[in-house]
């Protein structure tokens, strides 16, 4: 009972506090005693504590510090064929300081994440306006090197431990001059001051919110970005996870970085942490300056901040015109929309002006042409370990898909049960041909179409953050899936081959393993093209409609020879097509008279079956070439239009 008391004395010195810079006065003694104390009477729980840094991460470099500064930026946004533009951004102006923690706030739609991707050169589609790095005008490729963009949601390994997923980073993000004990000194310094430390062997799908948004710090820690980006840090996060969250902001912030970040509606204590606000609504600039200043602010426009409400609050209720849209036009002119510099409480930033430093010139015409810390070979390299560690635990891209080929053959198979040498069940067996096809094709396609977009958030991410080229990612993607795909084709292709008394003899099931195996890698590519352009959704309305269609094409049901001439077009494109004739020409080509347990085998004769069903078979050679050529073609095409996903989501 004396605790609860106590504890809600607490919350209350605290509440006097935060009012205390806002000339409120608080004249109880007993107040002042437990503020006073407050400190030395909080339980000394430290499973959570953020630790002060050693300094083996972050350094004294007020050389290489980054004053970021915005002149009449506007960003237009399409609302649709012939419906025209609309402003997002209005002919704003600001300046982001270093050591400094700055909230960008605001009502829905006004702006906040607009600006924090124009900003970090994530979005420059449709942007007007002079942005600054240092008084030197922003170049991107070098900018990209002195920050960092930490998007809303956590995208992270899921598969990975903390440890695992802070090697990798580091593997990629620092310099190849740097031994691996110093990488693993730096790993584990930033593990132990955001207190992640402890679940270190701990994998990310069973992490905390508040931990997850902590390690999605810790990547881009890594190597010491001097301005970071934020956008909605807090978000799902309860009151104590917020409050961790924003002191480490802060405390990174202070050691001399460019911290910048935007927030929706912090609570009074939360908002108190930051150290400059730039508030936002309608895309016009309603003030700029410290959280202690936005009181005296409001005053000044005789909008005083009722005693007892939290000044977030109500600026947001200013900002989304509560009180009258004469509000807001009357702040915005009052701060000049971002010019006036006034209210920033420190007169070191009314003195800067735009003369680049000596550091900065010199950085940027250094490293200008340099994007990636390492080589292709060594991003190679840790994207194929990485890798290995997903595969090895992921449940749907390794173990179901051999655990679904074993199932299939083993269900075809018994369906099917030894009709391969049966001249009165060649039919059936031409439709386990197509089966086997259509198997190989949906499953992989569909596994490809569901999966792939998840990947997509997080390679935009890290590809944005230099940790790796697009080209380095596509191509370990590709090898990584070999061992996997040739293993769960050779276990299925054994059992369906034997189980159904395909003929024995090594030439015809290496043939018939080779067709299914490429039949594979193409449905594979034409999954990655429909999940690197479609969502989920729209993916697994478009994957089925394109299988159709080159099943109509592909000679089976339809014969070839009943095909209009004007669609015959549709057979030369159907990789289904080429899949089945191979197929058959490697289960019939010069095979001899079927043994017949009937009375009457009318397709004893091979020859008789294929002219029936218009196939040849003296044409395997060609089948394999079209085969690989679409194979090499759908790969391409996957590539680009990944690359064109990319930069549609991403300015690069």
């Amino acid at each position: 009972m004396h605790y609860v008391i106590v504890n809600n004395m607490l919350r209350t010195a605290s509440f006097f506090y935060i009012y205390s810079r806002h000339d409120v006065t608080c004249h109880s003694p007993l107040l002042i005693f437990l503020f006073n104390n407050c400190e030395s009477m909080e339980p000394k729980d430290d499973s959570n504590r953020l630790c002060e840094p050693k300094g083996l991460f972050i350094k004294d470099r007020k050389q290489d510090q980054v004053t970021l500064r915005f002149k009449n930026l506007y960003y237009t946004v399409s609302l649709g064929i012939g419906k025209g533009t609309k402003d997002v951004l209005k002919n704003i102006n600001g300046i982001f300081a270093p050591n400094q923690l700055v909230a960008i706030m605001g009502p829905s739609g006004a702006g906040k994440s607009s600006l924090l991707d124009v900003l970090s050169g994530y979005n420059l589609k449709g942007v007007r306006g002079n942005v600054t790095v240092n008084g030197e005008e922003r170049r991107l490729d070098s900018f990209r090197r002195l920050s960092c963009y930490i998007q809303q949601d956590d995208r992270l390994q899921p598969l990975l431990t903390v440890n695992e997923n802070m090697s990798v980073a580091a593997n990629l993000k620092l310099s190849m001059d740097k031994t691996q004990k110093y990488k693993d000194a730096v790993v584990d310094e930033i593990l132990s001051t955001l207190g992640l430390d402890k679940c270190k062997a701990t994998r990310t799908a069973r992490l905390s919110g508040g931990q997850k948004k902590r390690l999605s710090i810790a990547l881009e820690l890594i190597n010491n970005p001097m301005v970071m980006f934020l956008d909605e840090p807090t978000t799902g996060l309860d009151s104590s996870s917020c409050s961790q969250c924003i002191s480490l902001l802060r405390l990174l912030a202070h050691q001399g970085r460019t911290i910048i970040c935007t927030i929706h509606q912090p609570s009074a204590s939360l908002f108190q942490m930051f150290d400059q606000v730039y508030i936002l609504s309608q895309g016009t600039c309603l003030y700029q300056g410290s959280t202690g200043n936005v009181i005296p602010y409001l005053s000044k426009l005789e909008l005083p901040c009722p005693i007892y409400h939290n000044p977030a609050d109500f600026v947001i209720e200013l900002a989304c015109g509560d009180h009258g849209n004469d509000k807001i036009q009357k702040m915005a002119k009052e701060i000049e929309n971002g010019k006036c510099l006034t209210w920033t409480g420190h007169s070191d930033l009314l003195a800067i002006n735009d003369t680049p430093t000596v550091n900065e010139t010199q950085k940027i015409s250094k490293e200008v042409d340099v994007v990636h810390e390492t080589s292709a070979y060594n991003q190679l390299k840790c994207l194929l370990h990485r890798g290995v560690l997903k595969c090895k635990r992921d449940p749907d891209l390794t173990y179901l898909r051999i655990g679904v080929n074993i199932t299939v053959s083993l269900l075809l198979g018994t369906l099917f049960l030894q009709i391969g040498d049966d001249g009165s069940k060649i039919f059936d067996n031409y439709n386990l041909l197509f089966s086997i096809l259509m198997h190989h094709v949906g499953s992989t396609l569909m596994l490809n179409i569901i999966n792939f977009p998840a990947e997509i958030s997080i390679l935009t991410k890290e590809h944005f953050n230099r940790w790796y080229s697009l080209k380095s990612y596509y191509i370990a993607t590709n090898i990584l899936d070999i061992p996997i795909t040739t293993l769960g084709c050779l276990i299925f292709s054994v059992i369906i081959y034997l189980m159904t008394g395909q003929p024995l003899e090594w030439n015809r099931f290496g043939m018939f393993t080779f067709i299914s195996w490429l039949m594979v890698l193409i449905s594979q590519s034409l999954g990655f093209i429909i999940g690197a352009w479609f969502s989920v959704i729209n993916g697994n309305f478009v994957g089925p409609i394109i299988v159709v269609l080159l099943m109509v094409f592909s000679g089976f049901g339809v014969n070839l020879r009943d095909i209009p001439y004007l669609l015959k077009w549709g057979t030369e494109i159907s990789f289904l097509r080429y899949g089945l004739d191979a197929l058959v020409a490697a289960i019939y080509d010069k095979r001899g008279i079927l043994p017949c347990y009937s009375l009457y085998c009318h397709y004893k004769y091979p020859t008789k079956f294929l002219d029936e069903v218009a196939m040849t078979t003296d044409h395997f050679n060609y089948d394999v070439y079209a085969l690989v050529i679409t194979l090499l073609i759908t790969r391409v095409v996957a590539y680009f239009l990944l690359r064109l996903r990319v930069r549609s989501r991403v300015s690069l």
